[in-house]
């Protein structure tokens, strides 16, 4: 494509021209689809899907384009603005599978809120961590959750609370669920406000 197709596609995208758009995906998807493949290692690839990815990027790019926010003076630099967002993207979804993994291995029967030895580092985000989960916490529940941060298991929290097992597992799967709600509507904050936002 050369240097004038690329003003005369931006234009028409400006113009809100659905066919410039339909364009701009035939171009670029196969491509970025490729970059996000290549980024996700063999564990990944079951978790998260380029398609997804790519597709959920599109929507974000066109309406920017509609509102004129981005100029680029050549094809190379619109497929770097593109692979950024896309890879900004998957970055985003890693971290929101990933702290969804933290919760709910924090949350098992038989896990401890800090294991022995763990780095300053691992101290400060499991503190974050627990932090919010408290503030989604219901307060009547918050005495559970601190048995729970303090490392015992369902069974022991069971016994000091009075609660049965299944209600106590209840209580953390319901808080579970609740912690990956919110980081699903924070991630799609995110893409709303900078889908091209550098992470």
């Amino acid at each position: 494509m050369s240097e004038s197709s690329i003003d005369t596609l931006v234009e028409r995208l400006r113009a809100g021209d659905d066919s410039a758009a339909t364009e701009l995906v035939r171009m670029y998807e196969p491509y970025l689809r490729l970059v996000v493949r290549r980024q996700l290692n063999a564990s990944q690839r079951s978790k998260f899907d380029s398609i997804d990815i790519v597709q959920s990027i599109w929507m974000d790019v066109i309406v920017g384009f509609h509102e004129s926010q981005w100029q680029f003076q050549t094809k190379e630099q619109l497929q770097a603005f593109l692979i950024r967002i896309a890879r900004n993207r998957l970055i985003d979804r890693v971290r929101q599978n990933a702290n969804a993994n933290n919760v709910r291995r924090l949350l098992n029967e038989d896990e401890v809120a800090v294991p022995a030895g763990a780095t300053a580092s691992q101290e400060v985000m499991s503190g974050e961590l627990w932090a919010n989960l408290l503030s989604l916490c219901p307060a009547q529940h918050r005495t559970l959750l601190e048995l729970k941060r303090q490392g015992l298991k369902i069974s022991e929290i069971s016994e000091r609370t009075g609660l049965h097992p299944g209600s106590v597992r209840r209580v953390l799967y319901e808080l579970n669920e609740r912690y990956e709600q919110t980081l699903a509507g924070q991630l799609a904050e995110s893409e709303r406000s900078d889908p091209s936002n550098s992470k």
